[in-house]
């Protein structure tokens, strides 16, 4: 038997499993219809990433052939968002435009059939939630090289939503170009953030490149799309979305570069994972050791804290503060209700959920 022959039987094969493949997926899909009914009808949350997790972690234990984790995972998601939009389709607000690093965060978890609507500020997403005009928001909240995100942090005081899921997101930066000689690239737009973080490749490659800074790196990739002798620093999915090559890849200063992003609802109901994250905002008396004599009940009870902000309280003249705490555990943790009743009043719980950084 010839290679030809040997392909194609192979080939043969593949689409045999392929055929199986749509038949079990249209099987599971034919389940998740009926599930979305019932939520429907109860008007429950069809986005549920402790359960997502679960699944991912059940099928990592169970593989025994070539597909590493990322793979599963990559797979899955999109199976999970395709069954969430056959359940129950559902709205998705992210900070725009689109191709931001927002964008592609909300891809990430809702996948590319989601109905997206791309929202100029980060205020515009929480109310847009907070109304019901969506079902879900994502916004950033923390990079690990600039920091927090405190316009965030500070309307998770000042609306009334819930935190639903964590997305961290590695934040990777592409150069692209409809110029294929890179000698020919004369300026390059971007956001400032962008440049600052790219500073040693753009000093390497294009020292003498003029650079100029632009309200994101979507609209420096469409600038850079119209323009000859120019380039864009930005997202690869902003560089897709304007068709503009991507000369180079991954040209971030830090290969470790992550934003943490939040999905949040009005509606706030998962279930513990074994594995969550809380969120609260703490207003205690201001008065000596108040502050010290409340993170001593996390000690005491064996609780992990993993952040603690102050922030000012800017319906006051004085400086006076109130506190954004992220630590491990769910919010139906017995020790966390202890907490909880002996500090009743003066915390409010934005969510628990899956903890994933």
């Amino acid at each position: 038997m010839n290679v030809e022959s040997i392909l194609q039987e192979l080939r043969r094969k593949i689409d045999d499993i392929d055929t199986q493949l749509l038949e079990l997926l249209n099987a599971r899909m034919d389940i998740v219809k009926e599930i979305g009914t019932l939520k429907k009808t109860h008007n429950a949350l069809i986005y549920r990433p402790e359960r997502e997790r679960a699944i991912l972690q059940r099928l990592a234990s169970q593989n025994k052939g070539l597909l590493n984790q990322a793979a599963i995972d990559a797979i899955f998601l999109e199976i999970f968002a395709v069954a969430r939009n056959i359940e129950m389709p559902e709205k998705v607000a992210f900070l725009g435009p689109e191709g931001s690093f927002s964008h592609q965060a909300a891809e990430s978890r809702f996948g590319a059939m989601s109905e997206y609507i791309s929202l100029p500020t980060i205020k515009a997403v929480f109310e847009s939630v907070h109304t019901e005009r969506v079902r879900f928001g994502v916004v950033p909240i923390e990079n690990n090289q600039e920091g927090t995100v405190t316009e965030t942090i500070d309307l998770l005081n000042q609306i009334d939503v819930r935190i639903v899921a964590e997305i961290p997101l590695p934040i990777h930066f592409s150069l692209a170009s409809n110029e294929e000689n890179i000698k020919k690239i004369s300026k390059i737009y971007s956001r400032e953030i962008a440049f600052r973080q790219c500073r040693k490749f753009l000093n390497d490659y294009f020292p003498n490149a003029l650079l100029v800074n632009v309200e994101s790196t979507s609209k420096a990739a469409e600038q850079a799309s119209q323009e000859v002798g120019t380039a864009a620093l930005c997202s690869h999915i902003a560089a897709k979305i304007y068709d503009l090559p991507v000369l180079f890849d991954n040209v971030e200063d830090n290969a470790h570069n992550t934003t943490r992003f939040l999905i949040i609802s009005k509606t706030f109901s998962n279930q513990a994972s074994g594995n969550d994250k809380t969120t609260i905002l703490v207003d205690l008396p201001d008065k000596p050791g108040s502050l010290a004599m409340f993170l001593q009940e996390f000690d005491r009870f064996g609780i992990n804290l993993n952040k603690i902000e102050s922030h000012p309280r800017k319906n006051e003249a004085q400086f006076k503060y109130w506190f954004y705490i992220d630590f491990e555990g769910h919010i139906e943790d017995k020790n966390v209700q202890r907490i909880l009743e002996k500090y009743e009043g003066q915390i409010r719980c934005l969510g628990s959920y899956v903890k994933l950084c």
